[in-house]
């Protein structure tokens, strides 16, 4: 990265992780060298954003062409916006394809997948003790091609090998922060899960992993050669694991606590509560699925993430609280 402005198309700028990664952006020792520009949908929070330095473009991830030629106007592309969107990822390749094959920029792409990537089919009935670690590349190059979000991934690390830009793929785990809880959300009086919770999944907090973008692209321009890519390049986000029967026992002592519920233990999903609450079976089975990995790669280029399960655990009152008001609850 040696132009004297950094060029940076981020998507999902209004998003959870992408706000997250903006705002970590402005606050850049390096900032005043950045030249940024994101893709709102509504004209009033692009001309807020603009307040900010940052160039807004009013339209959608949905338009192609659009997205095709904001990307082959950036040396950076971090993206944010969805990690199931392939026409979109495809949209920012070509772009990304024309920028080198007209400037002669080998660009970076971000992007942001999930680790969705890795669940199995336990239904909260087992724990898992396949862990995958991000500096095993030979392990994550035998996830299914049929996974989660992997479709993504493959065309993303395909544009690596193809040699017009280095691409690196953050997987992100449960985030925590202002999370969401369907449970809490569909209005069950009662605190319940996916089987008997056993299975294990990883979690983040929104502040450490949004660091994690920074460390990676801070590493990327001091230190590319020490910086995994392409099929080196998967950064898990993780700092720690929890059953989905701790998530669903501290929901359910949040209840109890706020007079909703008269006891925390959680019930199992009957299959009629999964379709009422998730949309159907396989989607709440998603929620007993296991996920488990190891952040080692990300840990390798200096990240330190602060918080740890213990304070997910903690975060879950408050964030009951905070859903139950918008419901007009308690």
């Amino acid at each position: 990265m040696s132009e004297s402005h950094t060029s940076i198309f981020l998507t999902g700028a209004t998003g959870y992780i992408g706000g997250s990664v903006l705002a970590r952006l402005l606050a850049h020792p390096s900032a005043e060298t950045f030249n940024i520009t994101v893709v709102s949908r509504q004209a009033e929070k692009a001309k807020k954003l603009e307040s900010f330095g940052v160039n807004a473009v009013v339209g959608s991830m949905d338009d192609y062409a659009l997205v095709e030629e904001l990307a082959s106007k950036a040396h950076v592309v971090i993206d944010c916006a969805d990690a199931d969107n392939l026409p979109a990822v495809e949209a920012i390749l070509r772009g990304l394809r024309k920028r080198h094959a007209t400037v002669g920029d080998l660009s970076t792409l971000i992007h942001t997948s999930g680790t969705g990537v890795l669940t199995d089919t336990a239904k909260g009935l087992y724990a898992s003790d396949v862990i995958c670690d991000d500096l095993n590349a030979d392990q994550i190059e035998a996830i299914p091609d049929t996974a989660l979000h992997r479709d993504v991934d493959l065309a993303v690390v395909n544009a690596d090998k193809q040699g017009y830009l280095k691409s690196y793929i953050i997987i992100p785990s449960t985030i925590y922060g202002i999370a969401k809880n369907p449970l809490v959300e569909a209005g069950r009086k009662q605190a319940a899960v996916v089987g008997k919770g056993v299975s294990f999944w990883p979690d983040v907090s929104i502040d450490d992993v949004s660091e994690l973008y920074i460390v990676l692209f801070d590493s990327i321009v001091s230190n590319p050669d020490k910086t995994g890519h392409g099929r080196e390049g998967y950064y898990f986000g993780e700092n720690g694991e929890h059953r989905w029967y701790d998530i669903s026992r501290a929901v359910g002592e949040a209840l109890v606590e706020l007079g909703i519920s008269k006891d925390p233990e959680p019930t199992s999903f009957t299959d009629e509560e999964l379709i009422k609450y998730f949309g159907s079976v396989d989607a709440g089975n998603y929620a007993g699925s296991n996920s488990r990995c190891r952040a080692n790669r990300g840990r390798s280029i200096g990240w330190n993430p602060k918080h740890t399960t213990k304070d997910m655990l903690a975060s879950i009152k408050p964030e009951v609280e905070a859903i139950l008001k918008q419901q007009g609850g308690k």
